[in-house]
């Protein structure tokens, strides 16, 4: 494998910027990106990626390793939210995308930008071109509709009636924004990254159309034998007190219940006695909310395949409810259309560094025809309030869709 230092570049988002910009001046595929908290870094940038359509079964493949810090290349793409809504429409972009590259661009935790190749050649001329070359950013604007109250309302309804009745304890009941989007949408990333920081976000695009991920929640991180989790439930707006999280019986339990699902899916691979909890309940803040955030460890077999995992976890436990087979069928009945991307993941798999991926909420589908959709949603238990849960989706929401134009956010960080 290659590692050449590149010293210090500018941001992940001047950076991405930059890529894209030398990407299409060399009639290439656009870039994709991770930026948050992914594989101990700041970001990782694959300077061209020609993400496909490809089997939900395909993704993520081979067994990750574990070798230290470089990143090196390997599979990027993103996975779906498997079931239907009520309307059975099916998927408005791929179920799954991705594709494999052999390098990429890793910005590491002391702000130094390394070139790394599997393979070991040497970084292409354009893209060294491209590094020495600023992009100014580009124009985008989006127009969004807020969800349908009532029918939200209704499948909250309809699950507190499947709480009382015993048919599940939790599940996550979600609705949608629709947009309309003109521009860039790899600057609408860039923008709202910069804007609203969230530690899991990913971006990716291809002819169907493109994901941005301004996810804050790790689905999974496998890096050698060891599989960990943190899955968020519980939400609070950011002007409250955070400690009212850790004080709210509903938010308390629907945490807790939900780590006892993970447990359960990983306990499926793990080496056995090996799942542990070392983090319970911790109060964390994310773009525009505080979270309940807890963590779930386990050790898996060595020679555990990536689609065997997602086969026993997949989709998160987060965001169906519990029991999980039950809580999944009772969903698609209650909200009306498909997720889509929304509940899925997004993520990377590199051979010599591991597997991480997202929780994809907080997360924008766009498909080929300008059409965006932004889901959000949140857990129902027997103490929840209709009217409360509106509330949060809402407050979730808000980091995004406050995001119109290209104009606003930049605006904003001059302001500030």
């Amino acid at each position: 494998m290659r590692i050449d230092r590149l010293g210090d570049l500018g941001s992940a988002t001047a950076v991405l910027r930059a890529v894209a910009a030398g990407a299409a001046r060399a009639g290439l595929a656009p870039p994709a990106a991770l930026i948050g908290q992914w594989f101990s870094s700041r970001a990782v940038i694959v300077p061209t990626l020609t993400a496909v359509a490809v089997p939900a079964a395909e993704t993520f493949p081979g067994i990750p390793g574990a070798e230290g810090s470089a990143v090196g290349g390997g599979w990027f793409g993103y996975l779906s939210y498997p079931d239907a809504g009520a309307d059975d429409a099916g998927p408005r972009i791929p179920e799954a995308a991705g594709g494999w590259t052999d390098c990429v661009l890793r910005y590491d935790d002391d702000g130094c930008w390394w070139f790394e190749s599997l393979g070991g050649a040497p970084m292409p001329r354009w893209l060294a071109l491209a590094l020495t070359q600023s992009a100014p950013p580009a124009d985008w604007h989006v127009d969004w509709t807020a969800p349908d109250r009532v029918a939200h309302r209704a499948g909250v309804l309809d699950c507190l009636d499947a709480i009382a009745a015993g048919e599940v304890y939790q599940a996550c009941v979600c609705t949608r924004f629709d947009g309309m989007f003109t521009g860039s949408t790899l600057d609408f990333f860039a923008d709202a990254v910069a804007s609203t920081a969230p530690a899991r976000a990913a971006y990716l695009a291809g002819a169907w159309g493109a994901v941005a991920s301004l996810s804050p929640e790790l689905f999974l991180r496998r890096h050698g034998d060891t599989v960990t989790s943190s899955p968020i439930k519980g939400t609070l707006p950011r002007h409250a007190d955070p400690a009212a999280l850790r004080d709210s019986v509903k938010d308390v339990a629907e945490n807790i219940m939900i780590v006892d699902l993970v447990r359960n899916d990983l306990s499926r691979v793990a080496v056995t006695g090996s799942v542990s909890v070392p983090e319970l309940l911790a109060v964390k803040p994310a773009p525009g909310v505080w979270h309940l955030v807890s963590t779930v460890t386990a050790q898996v077999p060595s020679t555990l395949p990536m689609p065997a995992m997602l086969g026993a976890t997949f989709p998160p436990a987060s965001v169906t409810g519990t029991p999980k087979t039950r809580a999944r069928e009772l969903l698609s009945q209650w909200e009306p259309t498909r997720r889509g991307i929304y509940c899925g993941t997004v993520g990377f798999a590199s051979p010599v560094a591991g597997t991480e991926l997202n929780v994809a909420i907080r997360t924008v589908e766009f498909d080929s025809t300008g059409h965006a959709v932004l889901g959000v949603g949140g857990g129902i238990t027997a103490d929840s309030d209709p009217d409360a849960e509106w509330q949060e989706c809402l407050h979730k929401a808000a980091p995004t869709v406050d995001l119109r134009c290209s104009a606003y956010p930049r605006e904003r960080r001059t302001a500030s």
